[in-house]
């Protein structure tokens, strides 16, 4: 009797169920194609050779698709991995995937600390060039002649003109500055530098000065000196930046190392860019002459009223004496509020203020940003007390002009020459 359902042939029996059976299943065990649900029917597999007795090969799951593995019907059945998925999911469901590796935070924190110091290196370099192409250096010291010998420290001869280059009409009339051709020096200061702390000097315009011999600044032409009196001023009025530096050293016997000059434009600039500058005014100044309108007592000055403030003599007892002592406190005051954090460490105000600063100043041909770091912060110093400011001492007046004291002028020079301290007093 055939055993097998109707239909079946004795070739379709196999000795066996399959090679990862332990033993033979029963020759009446139907032989079953197993077909995953949703799938379509598996299309005839590849051949191989029989397992037995005409049993045709089984189809592998090992990607799902009945075909593709290696070892035939029992690759992945015996692990209990029906459809050869990790864990026995299917094959279209979500295996575990494989986790992260930890983030290297030391090779972040190292790259990141490149990037930033290359970034920092890169806009100070940037700036030094920018900043040093903006300096105006105009005035040539070389063309001094007959000068005396250098001393320990530096020395800054820094002045303040009258210029009103590049004003509007408009300018002119706010900052009480009149129309008046061409420039003059409307204040003028030795600062010295050196161990044992800085020294700022005011000399006043209408101090009493010999005009030396001296060479041309355009001309090339060497003129005698002829022992000609004037007021200061006028040594800078005939020749410019060069016979005025000519003029102090001679009169003082003091090598000026740099040269630096403002106009009033660029003064007020200044002070505006850095937000205003706040001083202690110490009694009430109505000037209409500068346009000084100010209270006593602490407040913020803005560019105008700073201008107003400097400017002011007429309303002051001892007119010009007294406001280069004014002029002291505002310098001061402006290079302490330039070098503050607020202003260093803030892009918006730090450039907008340098370049404010460097388009109005001239200097000389020798004068670097270094130079004129140091100098702004020696005169920091000064308003922090770590310094001395005085007027030049004055012995009384010749011909309506202010006479130095000879013998405190050569004690004061001495002791700047051998960077010593300032133990002379001025005005």
């Amino acid at each position: 009797m055939n055993d097998w359902p109707e239909g079946w042939s004795g070739d379709n029996r196999g000795g066996g169920y399959g090679r990862g059976s332990a033993s033979a299943r029963p020759e009446s065990a139907r032989v079953m194609r197993q077909v995953r649900r949703g799938s379509p029917p598996p299309g005839p597999g590849p051949s191989a050779p029989p397992y037995g007795a005409g049993v045709p090969q089984q189809p592998s799951y090992v990607d799902g698709q009945g075909h593709g593995g290696h070892d035939g019907y029992d690759s992945g059945y015996n692990t209990g991995q029906v459809y050869g998925s990790p864990g026995g999911r299917g094959p279209a469901g979500p295996g575990p995937r494989p986790g992260r590796p930890a983030p290297d935070w030391r090779r972040r924190i190292k790259w990141t600390a490149i990037t930033v110091v290359t970034a920092l290196v890169v806009t100070t370099v940037g700036t030094y060039f920018w900043a040093d192409s903006k300096l105006n250096r105009e005035v040539d010291l070389s063309k001094v002649i007959e000068r005396p010998e250098a001393g320990e420290g530096t020395n800054y001869l820094i002045v303040g003109s009258d210029s009103r280059e590049g004003m509007t009409d408009e300018q002119k009339k706010d900052l009480h500055t009149g129309s008046a051709e061409g420039k003059r020096t409307d204040s003028m200061m030795i600062l010295h530098t050196g161990d044992n702390g800085s020294t700022l000097i005011s000399l006043p315009r209408d101090s009493n000065v010999e005009i030396p011999s001296f060479v041309g600044s355009e001309s090339g032409k060497k003129y005698p000196a002829t022992g000609r009196q004037v007021k200061l001023n006028a040594a800078y009025a005939e020749d410019g930046p060069e016979l005025l530096v000519r003029t102090v050293e001679h009169n003082t016997g003091l090598y000026i190392d740099h040269y630096v000059e403002i106009g009033f434009a660029g003064f007020a600039n200044i002070v505006d860019a850095v937000g205003g500058v706040e001083m202690d005014i110490p009694q009430d100044i109505k000037d209409t002459k500068s346009g000084a309108d100010l209270k006593k007592g602490k407040q913020t000055l803005n560019g105008e009223e700073a201008l107003a403030f400097v400017r002011t003599r007429y309303s002051l007892a001892a007119s010009d004496l007294d406001r280069t002592k004014n002029q002291q406190k505002f310098l001061s005051a402006l290079a302490n509020q330039v070098a503050t954090p607020s202003t260093v460490l803030n892009p918006f105000k730090l450039y907008p203020t340098m370049g404010a600063g460097l388009d109005s100043l001239v200097v000389d041909k020798d004068m670097g940003l270094f130079d004129l770091a140091s100098m702004f912060w020696a005169m920091k110093s000064v308003s922090g007390g770590d310094g001395t400011s005085m007027n030049m001492p004055i012995s009384g007046s010749v011909g309506g002009n202010l006479k130095w004291d000879d013998a405190k002028v050569k004690q004061l020079v001495e002791q700047l020459k051998n960077d010593e301290k300032v133990t002379v007093s001025g005005n």
